[in-house]
C-alpha cells in the first residue's frame, strides 16, 4: 500500500552492507514489489536485507569524489565516473561497477560547488565534532537540476573508479598516506598527470548474480607489458603457476592517455589481450562521456 503512493521512480535499498549491488532503481510499482520480495523473502542479501530503505530516486549524473583527509587539511583527488549496470546502454541489473573514467567532465563552477558545500562542510563537521579522521573519504554525488546532492559516505577507495583515478597520480602515494597519518597532508603536494585513464571491468559469467570460477585466465603476461597501462585483479586465484577466476569481477583493465579517446582505445585494446571462458565486460565505459552541464 505504501508502494502505490509513491512517485516514480522509486529507489528500493537493502539497509546493510551488499557489495555495491544492494540498490533496485524502480520504474514500476511491479518492479519495486519484486525487488522487495527478493530482499525481505527471497534473503538475496542475507543479514544486510532484512531491513530496507524505500527512497525518491535522485535524477541526474553521478559522480565519485575521493580525498585525502588528515583532520586539519583535506585534498581532493581527480573525479571519476562508474558504470553501475551490468550491459551495455546502462541496462540489467546493479553491480558493484563495470568500468569508470577518470576525470568525470565536470564544469569548474560545479566543482567549486561541490567543495564549499559538501568537502568543504565535511572537514568542518568532523573538526566541530572533535573527530579525529585521518585517511580517505568518498564522496558519492548526485548533480541534480537542484544542485549536488550527497548520496553516500564511505572511509575507503570506491571501487572501479580507483583504479581510473589511481594512475593518474603523479605523486608518491606512501608519501602522501604519511603525511595523512602524520597530519602534515597541507605540506605534501599532490601532483596529477594531465589527460585522461579509462579502467574496464571484465567479469564471470552469470554476474552480478551466480557466476562460474575455476576458469584459466589467458593472456596476462601479454598484457602486462602495454604502456601507461595496468591490470589490476581483483577475483583471481593463481594456482600452480596459473591465474584462474575466483569471483564475479575478476579484473579490471585500466589505461592513461593525453585524450580520453587515446585512454578509452587502449583500455579495450588491454581488454582484448585478455580471455577466460565466459569472459563478459561492458563495450560502451566512457562511450557517452559527454559534459556534464553546469549546476
Amino acid at each position: 500500500n505504501y508502494l502505490k503512493g509513491k512517485p516514480l521512480p522509486i529507489v528500493i535499498k537493502a539497509d546493510g552492507l551488499a557489495a555495491g549491488k544492494g540498490v533496485s532503481v524502480c520504474f514500476t510499482h511491479e518492479e519495486a514489489k519484486d525487488a522487495i520480495e527478493t530482499m525481505l523473502v527471497k534473503k538475496a542479501f542475507g543479514e544486510a536485507g532484512e531491513r530496507i530503505l524505500i527512497e525518491d530516486a535522485l535524477q541526474g549524473s553521478e559522480l565519485s569524489l575521493m580525498a585525502l583527509c588528515d583532520g586539519k587539511t583535506i585534498k581532493p583527488l581527480p573525479t571519476a565516473r562508474d558504470y553501475k549496470r551490468v550491459l551495455d546502454g546502462n541496462k540489467g541489473p546493479n553491480t558493484g561497477g563495470m568500468g569508470a573514467v577518470s576525470p568525470s567532465p565536470v564544469p569548474p563552477e560545479t566543482m567549486v560547488k561541490i567543495d564549499k558545500e559538501i568537502v568543504a562542510r565535511f572537514l568542518k563537521g568532523i573538526q566541530q565534532e572533535g573527530l579525529d579522521f585521518r585517511g580517505l573519504i568518498y564522496f558519492g554525488i548526485m548533480l541534480t537540476p537542484q544542485g549536488p546532492k550527497v548520496l553516500e559516505f564511505n572511509v575507503r577507495f570506491g571501487d572501479p573508479e580507483t583504479e581510473a583515478v589511481l594512475p593518474l597520480i603523479e605523486s608518491d602515494l606512501a608519501d602522501a598516506f604519511l603525511a595523512v597519518s602524520s597530519q602534515k597532508l597541507a605540506d605534501a603536494p599532490l601532483r596529477f598527470h594531465d589527460g585522461h585513464s579509462v579502467t574496464v571491468v571484465c567479469c564471470s559469467k552469470g554476474y552480478p548474480g551466480k557466476y562460474d570460477s575455476g576458469k584459466e585466465i589467458l593472456g596476462l603476461e601479454t598484457a602486462a607489458s602495454a604502456r601507461n597501462a595496468a591490470v589490476f585483479h581483483s577475483g583471481t586465484l593463481r594456482k600452480d603457476g596459473k591465474i584462474y577466476t575466483q569471483g564475479g569481477r575478476v579484473l579490471n583493465c585500466s589505461a592513461r592517455g593525453k585524450t580520453f579517446d587515446e585512454a578509452r582505445n587502449a583500455a579495450y585494446t588491454l581488454v582484448k589481450k585478455i580471455s577466460f571462458d565466459g569472459m563478459h565486460y561492458r563495450s560502451d565505459i566512457g562511450a557517452s562521456n559527454a559534459a556534464i552541464p553546469a549546476l
